[in-house]
């Protein structure tokens, strides 16, 4: 008599944008219960990424008892001269290679085991993991459970002292590449991510009293808050934000326009 394998228990957990003091209850009881830790490695430049990430392992299960998995992250080549049909492509392609190398790594565990991928911010907001597992669901059984975490969304709003939407109106969340083709001042405030040359500066001309704030890093010791008429300071957002990716390598930030 044969019997079903059991599914590897894989736990996607929301762990905020870089406090500690982000991780929920639920995700802090996800993050005990795990037994290997799997996450990209990106290369040196994103060290202080996995640092933070041991960092919040230390703070919530400080007696240890899991394996750290870093898995070297397939590459993507740069997206800033692809169209939107080559980029989907190039994005689709990126996560397909990130399935075969997650499947890879979980084809090897034993049966049972309770895996934790640990997601910036929440697993809801412009991240792939959900979509790779899902992936990797079809050629192996897994069972599957999500913890949303405090996104960059809501940190930069608390930071800023601001509610996001006006009364009664909307909120719209974009990136980048897709601002200039969709604002408009119908869209109530508008949330920019995954922008990488604040491409808000081609709305000064069309909207120069848009007020903005942005954040990088939030939550993290090295937090850095801009806001103001766009007009008047994107200038020196531009500025501060090549310092900023410059002197740590790397750069996680988040806008609102409002």
């Amino acid at each position: 008599m044969t019997t079903d394998p059991i599914p590897l228990q894989v736990k996607i957990i929301g762990i905020g944008a870089g406090s500690p003091g982000h991780v929920t209850a639920d995700a802090a009881d996800a993050l005990r219960s795990v037994d290997v830790f799997v996450v990209a490695d990106k290369g040196a430049a994103t060290d202080e990424l996995l640092q933070v990430r041991r960092a919040i392992l230390d703070r919530f299960v400080p007696d240890g008892g899991y394996r750290f998995v870093a898995v070297p992250d397939p590459k993507r080549g740069p997206d800033a001269g692809r169209d939107r049909d080559e980029y989907g492509a190039a994005v689709r392609d990126w996560h397909a290679a990130r399935a075969d190398a997650y499947a890879a790594v979980l084809g090897e565990l034993p049966e049972g085991t309770v895996v934790g991928f640990l997601v910036w911010g929440d697993p809801a907001f412009y991240d792939s993991t959900i979509r790779v597992v899902d992936a990797v669901a079809t050629r192996m059984p897994l069972q599957v459970s999500v913890f949303a975490g405090i996104s960059a969304i809501q940190e930069l709003a608390a930071a800023h002292h601001i509610v996001l939407h006006e009364i009664g109106e909307p909120v719209h969340i974009t990136t980048g590449r897709r601002l200039a083709g969709e604002w408009s001042p119908d869209l109530g405030t508008v949330v920019v991510m995954l922008d990488g040359a604040l491409a808000c500066r081609d709305l000064v001309e069309r909207a120069p009293d848009l007020q903005i704030h942005w954040g990088a890093y939030l939550g993290m010791p090295q937090q850095e808050l801009r806001s103001g008429r766009l007009a008047d300071v994107i200038d020196e957002l531009v500025a501060t934000r090549a310092r900023l990716r410059e002197q740590h390598g790397w750069i996680m930030d988040v806008y609102a326009l409002r």
